[in-house]
């Protein structure tokens, strides 16, 4: 039965990753001296903690072995072909753009809420000023999109009341037109009525009188 490989992860808890990095450290320090001892090998091993804290050590001399790969490298370059540059420049941006996404997963995860058991107090609390800060932001932002949808909503109001005014005015000139037009069909059907008489009854005298006669008499 073969078996998975066991796939490496950071260490979350701050003391174990500390204990590990001193035992391993240590480990491979002696063994870089095993090697250049036994084997009379040129090493030149150089570690930096995750404060930054270096760690080195070197067979001879250290300038003098970075000097020697700084030539070997530049001699390897040269022979290497373009294309191969580019594919080696590849990789390693990309090695470091996936080491900068994991840190930026890591940090949303924290500003989530989550793994936080590995944070120590400082850590913490910067994450609350972050936090703080932005609900700032967001609050503030929100209070701009509040007074710009209360000013749009008194734009709107203003239009609806000049357009009821005009409503309203269109209103009352179509109510008195109305009334005008009644008072006038009232009027033509009383003088319609006054010549319905002229035929049946005797009457001497101008047109003008003889009608409000006949208006006096209904």
């Amino acid at each position: 039965m073969v078996r998975g490989k066991t796939q490496m992860r950071r260490i979350e808890n701050a003391t174990s990753r500390q204990v590990t990095f001193s035992k391993r450290r240590n480990g491979l320090l002696k063994k870089a001296f095993e090697l250049s001892v036994l084997c009379d090998a040129e090493v030149a091993l150089v570690i930096f903690s995750p404060r930054g804290k270096l760690y080195e050590y070197a067979s001879s001399s250290m300038q003098e072995s970075i000097a020697r790969y700084r030539m070997h490298t530049e001699d390897a370059q040269a022979k290497i072909p373009i294309d191969e540059q580019n594919i080696q420049q590849l990789k390693h941006e990309t090695a470091a753009l996936m080491t900068k996404i994991e840190l930026l997963e890591a940090s949303k995860r924290k500003l989530l809420g989550e793994n936080l058991g590995t944070c120590n107090i400082e850590e913490l609390q910067q994450l609350e000023r972050q936090l703080e800060h932005s609900v700032s932001n967001i609050r503030t932002k929100k209070i701009q999109v509040y007074k710009r949808q209360m000013d749009q909503l008194k734009e709107k109001g203003k239009g609806l009341a000049a357009e009821n005014a005009v409503l309203t005015e269109k209103c009352k000139f179509e109510a008195e037109r109305g009334s005008n037009e009644d008072r006038a069909n009232v009027r033509c059907a009383g003088i319609s009525e006054v010549y319905d008489h002229v035929e049946t009854d005797l009457f001497i005298g101008l047109p003008d009188a003889r009608i409000r006669c006949l208006l006096l008499k209904r």
